[in-house]
């Protein structure tokens, strides 16, 4: 099931607000008969009762009018104008409000995701919503990538609930299945994130994902364990990323180095100082030393591969090289961040 964020209050409460409305013009018709029930006849001659009122107040509302019960006096016929008659207008206009707001919400339901189909293109697929997910899609968002090019897929309800109200199409279901992921568009997609709470989960969608999309999607995988990264690489994963390798790393470095745990966290923070971005090297960069750029690189990415300055092929930018370097980051200079950056 395909969950589309909506801004607007849920169906139930829209039905309550009308069922509301609609008991209240009943209640409110049958006070006004039964305290002028002497201009009313009845059929049977024997006064009008209560449950009269009652009778009588439905048949009007809902245009049925048997005619058994009838305004006799002036002041009778007066109510029925003022009173009776807007309130049987009001009436058909909540039920026939309500049917056509539950058939126009179903077609715009069906044309918004008709439309969402159809635009669906180079956008990240987040398998599982919990802390790593929901932490992959805000770095998604801080480094201004488009929340509509998002698509979450999650089998527990409250994560499910929890990305819809994010502002994220969420599909409900197993990452697992193929037919889920088809359902994503991941053949269309930029890259697939595997944010899953365990990793036989996390080998079972990554091997999922690479016989559908033959290897041609990039599928980034979390893991809990450092033994289990060659296994996720093996399954198709082109980057593992272990979350208990990495947080004992930062541990080791609080208590050897404490002052790079603050320059860690200022990476990793948007909006902190620094920040780690790529960029295409420029034309006019090539042939140049990298240590020569007006930006602090501090490693090429060549032909996919990740090359330190200190290797003696970093000597001299080449055509088609990634820079990575440290920008300023700061929230004064966020705004003025050149187009070229990529992250």
């Amino acid at each position: 099931m395909i969950h589309l964020p909506v801004p607007t209050r849920g169906p139930l409460r829209a039905l309550g607000v009308r069922l509301f409305t609609a008991v209240a013009l009943v209640l409110g018709v049958v006070a006004v008969v039964y305290l002028d029930r002497g201009g009313y006849r009845d059929v049977n001659g024997d006064g009008i009762t209560l449950l009269d009122c009652f009778y009588y107040a439905v048949v009007s509302l809902s245009t049925t009018g048997y005619g058994d019960i009838t305004p006799m006096s002036e002041d009778a016929r007066l109510v029925n104008i003022l009173v009776v008659t807007p309130a049987r207008v009001l009436f058909l206009i909540i039920l026939v409000g309500t049917t056509l707001e539950v058939l126009t919400e179903q077609y715009r339901t069906n044309a918004r995701l008709t439309r969402w189909r159809k635009h669906l293109k180079d956008h990240v697929i987040v398998c599982g919503y919990g802390t790593k997910g929901r932490s992959a899609v805000a770095a998604l968002r801080e480094n201004g990538f488009d929340i509509k090019r998002i698509v979450v897929v999650e089998s527990e309800r409250g994560a499910v609930r929890q990305a819809t109200a994010d502002g994220l199409v969420t599909l409900e279901g197993s990452a697992t299945r193929s037919s889920i992921l088809a359902d994503a568009h991941i053949k269309d997609a930029k890259a697939v994130i595997i944010a899953t709470d365990t990793d036989e989960a996390s080998v079972l969608v990554t091997l999922t994902a690479r016989q559908i999309t033959a290897g041609k999607v990039r599928i980034i995988a979390a893991a809990r364990e450092a033994e289990n990264a060659p296994l996720l690489k093996q399954s198709g994963a082109h980057q593992v990323i272990v979350s208990s390798a990495t947080a004992g790393r930062l541990l080791g470095l609080s208590t050897s180095a404490p002052p790079l745990i603050d320059v860690v966290e200022d990476l990793l923070t948007p909006g902190r100082g620094m920040a780690l971005a790529l960029r295409s090297a420029e034309r006019a960069e090539v042939g140049k030393s990298p240590r020569k750029v007006s930006e602090l690189v501090i490693a090429i990415v060549r032909h996919g591969r990740v090359m330190s300055l200190a290797s003696p092929e970093c000597a001299t930018i080449e055509t088609g090289d990634l820079l990575v370097y440290v920008r300023d980051d700061s929230p004064a200079t966020i705004d003025t961040q050149p187009a070229r950056d990529h992250a």
